[in-house]
């Protein structure tokens, strides 16, 4: 899909694509909403509703061409299970958050799950969202994380560095885990938490993930593929 619509940002779809996957198949109930904040990575986030039926072969040819729904970031209307356009980054908790409030005060036990990227943990916006949703005690709102330690300019300890993150978001009343975000089953388990409070989940995971030439490169935050470098990475994917 990138490939054929010459765009780039693969290496940070490839990082969340796994929890992408597992939580819509198995934990976005009808009623439940994720919102992908990090809306760079739209390209799996359109590949884990296609890989549900909501989406065809179809549409995916579309990808980021003129006149198609399917645009470099999640569109504000026409797609199934997206309520927001996002990839301003910092503001997807904002609406998370806003969303998980707004499903207590209707007395709904329905959740919201917010996937951001650990670069918008540089962002004020971000942090104010956070506040917001441990001061109401938002138990049914959980934040992934997608914690692959590069950005757009380098890697997030060396723009602007609020590593360790895990350190910096103890002292809030939140529930705090860390696991690897490319193994289904400990997403799949941590994702089974409910508690009282709102639950944060740092995927600890790699830039260009089981493409030998992408893993943990900055610069595949932003290049497209040529022909022989597709054929190398689909050949690779395969063989894996």
């Amino acid at each position: 899909m990138h490939y054929e619509s010459g765009v780039g940002h693969i290496g940070g779809n490839l990082s969340v694509l796994d929890a992408l996957l597992v939580s819509f198949h198995e934990f976005v109930g009808p009623l439940d909403r994720l919102i992908l904040s990090k809306g760079h990575s739209a390209g799996a986030l359109y590949i884990a509703l296609w890989s549900l039926g909501l989406l065809t072969d179809d549409d995916l040819e579309t990808y980021h061409r003129d006149d198609t729904l399917l645009a470099a970031h999640p569109p504000a209307a026409g797609l199934p299970k997206i309520d927001f356009a996002t990839g301003s980054l910092g503001h997807g908790l904002s609406l998370a958050a806003g969303t998980a409030l707004g499903f207590r005060l209707k007395s709904s036990d329905d959740r919201v799950f917010c996937v951001t990227s650990d670069g918008e943990w540089q962002e004020g916006s971000t942090w104010e969202a956070f506040i917001f949703a441990c001061h109401h005690k938002l138990a049914n709102l959980t934040v992934l994380v997608d914690h692959n330690g590069l950005q757009g300019f380098g890697t997030t300890n060396d723009v602007a560095s609020m590593n360790p993150l895990p350190a910096r978001i103890a002292g809030f009343d939140a529930d705090v885990h860390i696991v690897d975000g490319h193994d289904p089953e400990a997403i799949r388990e941590v994702l089974d938490h409910r508690g009282d409070r709102p639950h944060l989940v740092i995927l600890e995971t790699v830039k260009g993930k089981g493409v030998s030439f992408m893993e943990d490169r900055m610069s595949w935050h932003y290049l497209p593929l040529n022909e022989a470098l597709y054929a190398q990475a689909v050949q690779e994917l395969t063989a894996e």
